[in-house]
């Protein structure tokens, strides 16, 4: 039983990294039914964006002396800090990448060619920036492990699951109960008749690209807070899990992308706990398969009907 209640925290803890990318990938498709393939590669920016202002805060040029602030606080600063300069990176991808092609009426299919492609910019531009070696996150916070009962507990990983769900309720407050959730509802069921009754279309989607881009931004802090090692690459394989545990939940509904991130995890963590590791992908694959062939539109996904 202890073994089995320590995967529950472990599937937990990864599922709370899928969850946090996976509303990016959904907030997108929500609003401009675009599936943004950069999101994973944004991820990997923030990771980055995260050392170096970690990097700086405790450096010899540094505003904070360690000496004098605590761990917390330095980690209290450089998340917002993290947040908001991940964030410019993925309103930089829409205002030079994707509101071109959307003013232009391009069709879906190259607007997600682009996507795809902009995340290669963003993975080969840090190779070509920073170089292939990869880089240590430097310790922010002391590690505190809590035993319950046979169960070790980092604080860590608390507050790794503990971001996760409270970026879940914010975002869901913000959707249900603000005028600006109710524009992103509205632009999602009919972005041609937005404009007419005086809804700034742009500003929307760009407050969007804000909310994805710093919640992957986040999950990068996070991240390489967890596992300190940071390279060019990191983005690609959560990236693409994240946006298939979007998909299962059902792409376009918040419930669905938060819940399929914790069931992939569950799932890795099951198959590794009864199999070998390197089943690990296929089973879990497998077993998402399965319930798309069961349910297509996902767990929370809706038919949706065109009109012609």
């Amino acid at each position: 039983m202890e073994i089995f209640f320590q995967n529950i925290f472990n599937a937990l803890q990864w599922g709370s990294f899928y969850a946090l990318i996976a509303l990016g990938y959904t907030l997108v498709y929500g609003v401009l039914l675009l599936i943004n393939f950069a999101h994973g590669d944004i991820f990997m920016v923030g990771a980055y964006i995260a050392f170096f202002v970690a990097t700086f805060l405790l450096g010899s040029y540094g505003v904070i002396d360690p000496g004098t602030f605590t761990g917390p606080v330095i980690v209290a600063l450089a998340i917002p800090a993290t947040m908001i300069l991940t964030s410019l990176v993925g309103v930089a991808l829409e205002r030079i990448a994707y509101r071109p092609l959307r003013e232009k009426g391009a069709h879906r299919l190259y607007v997600v060619i682009t996507a795809l492609m902009c995340g290669l910019l963003l993975e080969n531009g840090n190779l070509a920036l920073l170089g292939a070696s990869r880089k240590r996150f430097p310790d922010l916070l002391e590690k505190t492990v809590f035993s319950l009962g046979g169960i070790s507990v980092t604080n860590l990983k608390i507050l790794v699951i503990a971001a996760a769900i409270g970026v879940f309720l914010l975002l869901h407050f913000i959707v249900t109960r603000t005028k600006i959730g109710m524009a992103m509802r509205a632009i999602s069921y009919d972005k041609f008749a937005i404009p007419l009754m005086g809804i700034p279309i742009n500003n929307v989607i760009v407050f969007t690209f804000i909310l994805g881009s710093g919640f992957a931004g986040l999950a990068g802090f996070l991240f390489v807070m967890s596992y300190p090692v940071l390279d060019p690459y990191m983005g690609a394989i959560i990236g693409w899990k994240a946006f298939i545990a979007a998909v299962v939940g059902g792409i376009g509904d918040i419930r669905g992308a938060f819940l399929g991130g914790f069931l992939l995890a569950f799932v890795e963590i099951g198959v590794v706990a009864v199999f070998p590791s390197t089943l690990r992908d296929l089973l879990a694959f497998s077993v998402l398969l399965l319930i798309l062939w069961w349910k297509p539109t996902g767990m929370f996904g809706m038919p949706q009907t065109t009109k012609i």
